[in-house]
């Protein structure tokens, strides 16, 4: 149980407090309801490149680093399709330090075109590196606008392509600030040792007097029931043929989410998996195979991706992959397996309330999708999930009409 209070200041900042008195470390996160989605199609890339300039300073702090390093401070950013997220970890004693850097860059940004030209150029070398000189890196530039025809899943949160941050304007990027960094469209958890009447005063004292400059008010289209199989074939300079398949699946909030995450990993996750074990160990048709799904705020994708072993047919590879999902969608599945794959979840749940920073994101993530308190219930969520309510989420989602494949092979 995460036990937590929460606050909202008069400007619109939801603020929870998470009481811990066994560490000595506060941890702070902040996520902004801001993500890939958001952009606009033609100018996409600006959420992740947002997660840099955030970095780059702020209107009374040069260097954000610099003073929260001299307080015993670390901190980090990641960025998704739904969600761009901020946080740190900091001594308790110290924590008004966080406060104020954190504060002063959801005030104002330092905006020059200095700070605009570096950011800009080190995340269009990450584009380069991490999507188009790296081995299978341009998978997802091929197979989300291949599984997502009309949502803005259909890009990366890296960008649709690279000369859209190349080509990032001041006067864009300003725009993309003032609608979203706003203390209406962040959620603050605060965890550790802390007195939720002393983190109200220093959120008054830092927060409070941000205004907003924007409103996110979400219009998204809905991706339209894929009702026919789609697929594609590239050939590249790999080491070895690869397959991917998805899915399309419900959103998180939905209630087949859990049993669609308990597929994945009765299917992928580790060396007793159905996919390790079949397909990987005894019939040597892959030299690995995952399947995870994506987690998604809108309605996401379940993944299956591979490499396929030399001399193996892709053809064969993937009949092989149909066939353990035909079995996942046609059988109930064994009570033994099904409470293997429970505990599993559970022990990772368990092990995520021990971390002071695990608890503060998932109150975030809680949070944002809708309350907080059913960071508390998720547990329970997995341990309701019946073999036959899997089995009818498998026939749901594998159906041959749902899927796109992309056959990713080495040049001859």
């Amino acid at each position: 149980m995460i036990n937590f209070e929460k606050f909202t200041l008069d400007n619109g900042l939801r603020v929870i407090v998470h009481r811990d008195e066994s560490t000595p470390i506060a941890a702070m996160n902040i996520i902004y309801n801001v993500g890939a989605r958001d952009e606009d199609p033609e100018k996409t890339g600006f959420a992740h490149l947002f997660e840099h300039l955030m970095f780059g300073g702020s209107i009374n702090i040069p260097k954000y680093d610099e003073p929260l390093e001299k307080a015993g401070g670390e901190n980090n950013a990641f960025t998704s399709n739904d969600v761009t997220n901020y946080y740190l970890t900091i001594p308790e004693q110290n924590l008004e330090t966080g406060f104020w850097i954190e504060s002063d860059r959801m005030y104002q940004l330092a905006f020059s075109e200095k700070s605009l030209d570096v950011q800009r150029n080190v995340v269009t070398e990450e584009f380069r590196q991490t999507h188009l000189n790296q081995p299978y890196g341009d998978v997802w530039l091929l197979l989300r606008p291949l599984a997502y025809r009309v949502h803005p899943y259909q890009w990366p949160t890296i960008g649709k392509e690279i000369g859209h941050i190349q080509n990032a304007q001041m006067d864009d990027v300003r725009a993309f600030y003032d609608k979203y960094y706003n203390p209406n469209n962040a959620i603050l958890v605060v965890a550790g040792n802390v007195d939720t009447g002393e983190i109200y005063k220093l959120a008054e004292k830092w927060f409070s007097p941000i205004e907003n400059t924007g409103k996110n008010e979400r219009n998204l289209p809905v991706e339209p029931v894929q009702t026919k199989p789609r697929f594609l074939e590239v050939k590249r300079d790999v080491p070895a043929n690869a397959i991917y398949k998805v899915w399309h699946t419900c959103n998180r909030n939905h209630p087949d989410y859990h049993a669609t995450d308990l597929l994945s990993d009765i299917l992928g996750n580790g060396n007793s998996s159905r996919f390790y074990d079949q397909l990987v160990k005894n019939q040597k048709l892959f030299t690995n195979l995952d399947a995870y799904i994506m987690g998604s705020f809108d309605n996401g994708l379940f993944v299956v991706s591979g490499k396929i072993a030399n001399g193996v047919k892709a053809k064969d590879a993937e009949n092989a992959i149909e066939n353990e999902l035909n079995k996942l969608a046609t059988n109930l599945l064994a009570e033994r397996e099904l409470d293997k794959v429970k505990n599993k979840v559970e022990s990772t749940m368990v092990f995520g309330r021990m971390n002071i920073l695990d608890k503060a994101m998932n109150l975030a993530y809680a949070e944002i999708l809708g309350n907080a308190a059913n960071v508390n219930f998720e547990e329970e969520k997995y341990r309701a999930v019946t073999a036959q309510k899997l089995r009818d989420t498998a026939q749901k989602i594998f159906q041959p009409g749902n899927c796109s494949t992309l056959h990713y092979l080495k040049k001859n």
